[in-house]
């Protein structure tokens, strides 16, 4: 049990977040803009960094672990007036994101996906698979 997680999400909620039952946050994590969050049921958030300028939708029984990093927003480094460019991040059910793992504007982790401690995820990942490094790549299928 996290006591204070029961807090967390009265508060996300009172701001417009979309947040299931049995979801537990831990101290420490960071959300930019509750209104653009949604959880599913039976999540886990460690003290986790959610920069959502665009949406961030987490399926049940996902997993983001200490320090990871999910980054919807970026600057066109082509265009002199350096534009903010947003994309939306997509987390589907059973997905488990590594301790101090990035995921970048417009990724979405497919079912079940797993990307490892400390890899950067810039394109989607496919379904029951297991990616590692920077930029992340397919290391194996996640049998479960």
């Amino acid at each position: 049990m996290i006591p204070f997680s029961a807090v967390l999400v009265l508060i996300l909620r009172l701001f417009g977040a979309k947040i299931g039952k049995q979801t537990r946050l831990k101290p420490g994590i960071h959300i930019k803009y509750p209104w653009k969050l949604m959880i599913g049921d039976f999540s886990w958030l460690a003290d986790c960094y959610i920069e959502n300028l665009d949406w961030v939708r987490i399926g049940a029984n996902c997993c983001i672990s200490q320090q990871a990093m999910l980054m919807t927003g970026n600057h066109n480094y082509k265009n002199p007036g350096f534009d903010l460019i947003t994309k939306p991040i997509i987390l589907e059910e059973g997905v488990w994101v590594g301790a101090a793992a990035q995921v970048g504007p417009g990724v979405k982790l497919m079912s079940h996906a797993v990307l490892t401690m400390g890899s950067v995820a810039v394109n989607d990942l496919a379904s029951y698979s297991i990616y590692q490094g920077n930029p992340a790549v397919k290391i194996r299928d996640r049998v479960l």
